[in-house]
């Protein structure tokens, strides 16, 4: 059984639950990551959600979202979700939002409730994506993204809303994004 971590409002580890009974109307604050996967030219690869999930399902959304096992790095998990849910490998992998926490409701009550830092990677594969987690997917220019999701041009996962916001006030050029400092991580994900 996959387990996720669950937090304390100030990011401490308190105990884990089974991912398959974390997520209902009263979902605990618990850790995640969200990884932004970019390709050589420039691309973000944007995915549905695959419709059978119980949260958002068929929902367009960032590249890859998962949970760390307890005692997990948030990069090693990265490192191991990006294969199992697209296909391909992610390289370069750099925290950009080490604090990123939110809280959405979906239309029938269930909650998400995260401290989910955020990634950016690169790939040079094309996807083969798991169909129990992607539907589908498609390469985005990141600018134009940025302009459509702020516009409310594009629908995307509360989450992912939120931050591309934020991603966006790094600067134009994820490349060129800053590497944050892990010190800035939820306890919790500290792992040494």
């Amino acid at each position: 059984m996959e387990q996720v971590v669950l937090l304390t409002e100030d990011g401490q580890a308190r105990g884990t639950m089974d991912k398959a009974a974390v997520h209902h109307r009263d979902t605990p604050l618990h850790l995640a990551f969200s990884c932004y996967l970019f390709d050589g030219r420039g691309r973000l690869l944007l995915t549905t959600r695959a419709r059978t999930k119980p949260t958002w399902p068929g929902v367009r959304t960032n590249s890859c979202c998962g949970h760390p096992a307890p005692g997990e790095k948030l990069a090693d998990a990265v490192r191991r979700r990006v294969p199992q849910e697209l296909g391909v490998d992610a390289e370069e992998i750099t925290l950009v939002l080490p604090a990123f926490r939110y809280r959405a409701v979906m239309e029938n009550g269930i909650v998400e409730n995260e401290m989910c830092p955020v990634f950016r990677a690169v790939t040079d594969g094309d996807p083969r994506p798991e169909p129990s987690e992607v539907d589908g997917y498609e390469w985005a220019v990141w600018d134009e993204l940025v302009a459509e999701v702020g516009a409310g041009g594009r629908t995307v996962s509360p989450w992912c809303a939120q931050q591309v916001a934020e991603l966006a006030a790094l600067g134009p050029d994820p490349f060129g994004w800053p590497a944050a400092d892990e010190a800035l991580l939820p306890p919790a994900a500290r792992v040494a």
